[in-house]
């Protein structure tokens, strides 16, 4: 059915006059959607290509190569943010690909439905880690390009499944193996599904 609607769509958009094709194009590539299966139920993703460029493509390629899968939500907090991506169910941290540049200055803002990218204290320390915010978290924006101001790289958005986030929001939470905010129960990233 999928595939069916994908065609469907492409035929009609290939059947357009040109200068319409040319005119929409650029809105077309500038976003991709990407699907986490999780045990509690898909969160749906899109990418902002054109304000967050690097960030989008970081995420896409850890999404293609399979890093995600069998990760977990690591980290919850509630009326915060849940973040995940770098963990296994053992809580040993995935190796990664080299850091990104910090693009928390290119105007997107840290909303609730938002996802950005986690980092360590450095601004340009951005691996595989990113977070779903559950509020408006302006504190976590680029506000100056110091270690204090630089802020957190949003790169895309929930558009379906943030049910399935506030469900995770709710989990009951420890301290394990070092680390703070655990849910007692697993969240995991079964898989990763891309639509370009």
């Amino acid at each position: 059915m999928m595939l069916l609607k994908r065609f469907w769509a492409e035929t009609c958009y290939l059947s357009l006059p040109l200068p319409i094709i040319a005119a929409i194009t650029p809105m077309r590539l500038q976003y991709t959607m990407i699907t986490l299966h999780t045990n509690f139920g898909d969160i749906q993703i899109e990418l902002n290509k054109d304000k967050a460029p690097v960030s989008s493509r970081n995420f896409k390629k850890y999404c293609e190569d399979g890093f995600y899968n069998g990760t977990i939500f690591h980290r919850v907090i509630k009326g915060f943010m849940i973040q995940g991506g770098g963990l296994t169910e053992l809580m040993d941290e995935k190796e990664t690909r080299a850091p990104i540049t910090n693009e928390a200055n290119r105007g997107l803002k840290n909303i609730a439905g938002t996802i950005a990218m986690a980092r360590t204290d450095t601004p340009h320390s951005a691996t595989a880690q990113f977070f779903i915010n559950l509020d408006d978290n302006d504190f976590l924006d680029h506000t100056a390009k110091t270690n204090n101001g630089w802020g957190y790289a949003v790169f895309g958005k929930v558009t379906m499944g943030m049910d399935v986030v506030y469900k995770v929001a709710e989990v009951h939470t420890l301290s394990r193996m070092g680390h703070d905010d655990v849910p007692a129960e697993t969240v995991m990233i079964e898989r990763v599904t891309i639509e370009a």
